[in-house]
């Protein structure tokens, strides 16, 4: 009795290490196709908030990117977009908790460092039929040609009922969603303009 439940510990043991084993070996494995697919999802964000782009494949995607995008020089700055060498715009990185998961996307901010060119979400996990409809055209198509407000609340988002035409309308039902998304893009708006006014002379 004694050797069959030693017996039974051990086969359950054996076969934990070998199934971590084998979840560990495929992870390593895929990591680095991850990590390729999760940056090429970035590039093609960063892409979409300029509206005279237009790329299909992901081979194009890292391309036009590649040539025509500068990374930060600070952690937490935007992307400038450098069309045949002139500044274009800026294409801003937002990331933060929505209401059940990280919301990532970009925003893209005209030369002037108040109009909205677009903007794209390529990482969100909302409730699908409401929070998630951030990516559906008619909400995020309302960002093209806004301007900032001024202050820290450069973006607002409010109920269709009490929307002016400077806001976003809010997705009704989606109210979480809206609250925290409306934050995590004025953090980063206020960041970046903050960082442009204390590096101009």
């Amino acid at each position: 009795m004694k050797e069959s439940r030693y017996f039974a510990v051990v086969y359950m043991f054996v076969l934990t290490a070998i199934c971590s084993t084998l979840l560990i070996g495929l992870a390593r494995l895929t990591e680095a196709k991850v990590k390729s697919n999760e940056q090429i999802a970035f590039e093609r964000a960063a892409l979409a908030v300029f509206p005279s782009v237009q790329v299909q494949s992901d081979a194009e995607v890292h391309a036009v990117f590649t040539k025509d995008f500068a990374a930060p020089k600070v952690s937490g700055d935007a992307y400038e977009y450098r069309p045949q060498g002139q500044l274009a715009g800026y294409a801003l990185p937002f990331a933060g908790q929505g209401f059940w998961a990280p919301i990532r996307g970009v925003i893209g901010i005209g030369t002037d460092f108040k109009t909205i060119t677009g903007i794209w979400f390529y990482e969100q996990a909302e409730t699908p039929g409401l929070g998630a409809r951030i990516v559906e055209p008619f909400f995020y198509e309302q960002f093209a040609g806004k301007q900032f407000d001024e202050g820290l609340r450069p973006i607002r988002i409010r109920a269709p009922a009490e929307a002016t035409e400077r806001d976003i309308q809010a997705i009704t039902g989606a109210t979480q969603t809206c609250v925290r998304l409306e934050k995590l893009l004025n953090d980063a708006v206020t960041q970046w303009r903050q960082k442009k006014e204390a590096a101009q002379p």
